[in-house]
């Protein structure tokens, strides 16, 4: 549902274009709401253009919900304009309000975030300072109390640097960290779009994938023979069966865990998946540097997961305002690995040769 009013927004925002375009502004200033031109309905004002009829209990309930659409509405298609024009203490005021609020969409956060950051730095903000937002009733995203809680304490951003150490011959790259709160709710990230691991010379590209719950991924085939890709980690256990040369089968990954990807023709061939339920991750450059950033102030479980470590590392950190650098994580202890992959079926196999 979430997903489907952030696309309701955008389209919202897309069909009023051209009658904002022949907006004429009232005296009262772009505060007060603009009219469009031959019509009497008021846009971006405080109070709905359109009045909503309250005869019964449902009746309210929706007036409820569209009030509160407008408020989204309002704030995202205000800040855009004021950012059009370059009032981008305006721009910024707007989308912060907007962040503030409860329940917001978490793919609408994501977009509107780095807007409001770089609105308020050309507004005359420092550029490496912390945003802050009123926290108000925001719960989610931002990892705050149950909505009703009280809290007089605003939302601050950090970031976090650090360094991975281990993964034995196979180096730290490609570890995939990513954080939880302690003792407070980790938000639900939204979905990633255009993820692909694909087969190229009998080999998966990239070899381990991070993504978010939720999110799609396309296995296609580059190579000019036959592969049948598949995984037996549960709950993500997946068959793609065979295809061909330009074909390639998609998968859901609706559950957090790392998924081992393998070839049931190939067995040599071996990828990851890292799926992380958490919107604060990254993954490590091959001399073992991460960076995760618009990380809320607090305390986190640091998760590391790496092919060679038998289980997840976890250690607790503080995540202050501004970045948190010269972190360390060192990898666990490496597990035993097999010597050759099981077919799709469970069954041990060799190495096949010529093809």
């Amino acid at each position: 549902m979430r997903k489907q009013f952030t696309a309701a927004l955008l389209v919202s925002i897309s069909m009023v274009a051209p009658a904002l375009a022949q907006i004429k502004k009232p005296s009262g200033g772009p505060e007060n709401g603009t009219t469009v031109s031959g019509s009497g309905a008021t846009w971006l004002g405080e109070e709905l253009p359109l009045p909503l009829a309250v005869r019964t209990p449902e009746d309210l309930a929706v007036k409820a919900a569209a009030e509160r659409a407008y408020l989204f509405f309002n704030l995202l298609a205000g800040g855009k304009l004021a950012w059009d024009a370059a009032r981008y203490t305006q721009a910024a005021e707007k989308w912060e309000r907007l962040l503030s609020q409860s329940a917001l969409d978490p793919e609408t956060e994501r977009v509107i975030r780095p807007l409001a950051v770089e609105a308020r730095r050309r507004a005359g903000g420092e550029p490496a300072s912390p945003v802050t937002f009123a926290a108000g009733d925001r719960t989610d995203a931002l990892g705050q109390p149950p909505a009703g809680t009280p809290t007089a304490s605003p939302v601050t951003l950090g970031g976090l640097r650090g360094t991975i150490v281990g993964g034995g011959s196979l180096g730290p790259g490609g570890t995939v960290v990513w954080l939880r709160r302690k003792g407070g709710y980790t938000p639900r990230p939204a979905a990633m779009r255009g993820r692909e691991m694909t087969q190229k010379d009998k080999t998966f590209f990239p070899h381990v994938l991070p993504v978010t719950v939720g999110t799609k991924v396309a296995f296609r085939n580059q190579d000019t023979i036959f592969h049948n890709v598949f995984s037996l980690s549960r709950p993500n256990d997946f068959d793609g069966g065979l295809y061909k040369d330009g074909a390639s089968y998609t998968k859901s990954f609706d559950q957090a865990g790392a998924v081992q990807v393998l070839c049931n023709i190939h067995a040599q061939m071996l990828g990851y998946v890292v799926v992380v339920d958490s919107p604060w991750f990254a993954q490590a450059g091959s001399g073992g540097r991460f960076s995760i950033r618009a990380v809320p102030a607090g305390t986190y479980e640091l998760i590391a997961w790496h092919e060679s470590s038998s289980n997840v590392t976890k250690e607790t950190i503080e995540v202050a305002s501004g970045v948190s650098g010269n972190v360390t994580v060192t990898l666990g202890a490496q597990r035993n690995r097999t010597k050759f992959a099981p077919d799709k079926y469970g069954k041990p196999r060799q190495i096949q040769l010529g093809y």
